[in-house]
């Protein structure tokens, strides 16, 4: 039976009813198909996919390009989830009517459904323009990783009435503007709730407590994939890990490096190709008149291996 397809009429339908909305990152096309069969209601192709796939440090080297090429490979492995696709840093900050350019590629070339922006009242026109284009946005408040220059790093924001009294406004500004959904990110669960309590909208927290109308996690956070030191000091502390897939994944390789170095793979189970006898001692005949003497050159020691083994390595620094 064919799922149907989750719109962003949907995700106002969940909020009315007060059941939560689940989102997911994903950035290529198994980690899609596992969310897709999960039964996730957003997939967010987020440009996070430049720390947790590709090893930068932060999210603001990412491209256009580099978006639309993973949502490719995600939109071939999700069919019912709505696939929601970050605008990244560099992509909507001049006109609106470039941030539209950029928007209208992610849709036509990466197969979006939707986009999201990061920013607050001072991309309200540029979420006017594309709305009004036709294409669907999500907005992005408090912490936004693309503006960490600005904010000092990643950290959490709306700490003080003041603070998060702005927050609150950028909210309101995004909603009027036609955002159908908002993200938090690194609030006080206090702010989030005000926030989801004034607005008609649909929320969706990340490290932003309960009160939202749906939660975001990242894909390999979640499922503690990375098992190297550098991305320990960013997996956030809001972040509940439901795997240890790093470790199973580690594991796996060094059982098989070992099994290759010790000469147990592939074994006989594993090696199912076969030839009658008769071909085999045919092949044996053939191999003995044509090639034997290849085979005795190949396996005898040549003058290159010897002077390796007596000769010191050069010191070339």
């Amino acid at each position: 039976m064919e799922r149907k397809k989750v719109t962003a009429t949907d995700l106002r339908v969940l909020k009315r009813r007060g059941k939560p909305i689940t989102m997911i990152t994903a950035y290529d096309y198994p980690s899609a198909v596992h969310v897709d069969l999960a039964g996730f209601d957003v997939l967010l192709v987020g440009d996070s996919l430049g720390m947790v796939e590709l090893g930068m440090s932060t999210t603001l080297p990412v491209t256009l390009d580099d978006m639309i090429h993973h949502c490719k490979a995600v939109k071939r492995g999700a069919t019912r989830p709505l696939i929601l696709v970050d605008l990244p840093f560099g992509t909507c900050e001049g006109s609106p009517f470039e941030a539209l350019s950029n928007a209208q590629r992610l849709l036509k070339e990466g197969g979006a459904d939707c986009v999201k922006i990061e920013g607050g009242q001072e991309r309200a026109k540029t979420i006017r323009t594309i709305v009004d284009a036709g294409i669907a946005v999500v907005g992005h408040v408090g912490l936004r990783p693309q503006h960490i220059s600005v904010m000092g790093g990643f950290r959490a924001q709306g700490r003080t009435a003041e603070q998060a009294e702005k927050i609150i406004e950028d909210a309101i500004a995004i909603e009027k503007a036609g955002a159908f959904a908002l993200v938090i990110e690194c609030v006080p669960s206090t702010v989030a709730r005000h926030i989801t309590d004034i607005l008609e909208i649909p929320t969706i927290g990340i490290g932003a407590g309960p009160h939202t109308c749906g939660q975001v996690l990242v894909f390999h956070d979640l499922l503690g994939m990375l098992q190297h030191p550098h991305h320990a000091q960013f997996v956030p502390k809001f972040c509940k890990r439901y795997a240890d897939v790093g470790q199973a994944i580690r594991k796996g390789l060094e059982n098989y490096r070992d099994d290759v170095e010790n000469h147990t793979f592939p074994s006989e189970q594993y090696t199912p190709y076969k030839m009658t006898q008769e071909e085999e001692e045919k092949l044996q005949h053939r191999v003995s008149e044509r090639f034997e003497p290849r085979k005795k050159n190949a396996a005898a020691p040549s003058s290159d291996d010897k002077t390796m083994q007596s000769e010191p390595p050069i010191k070339l620094y």
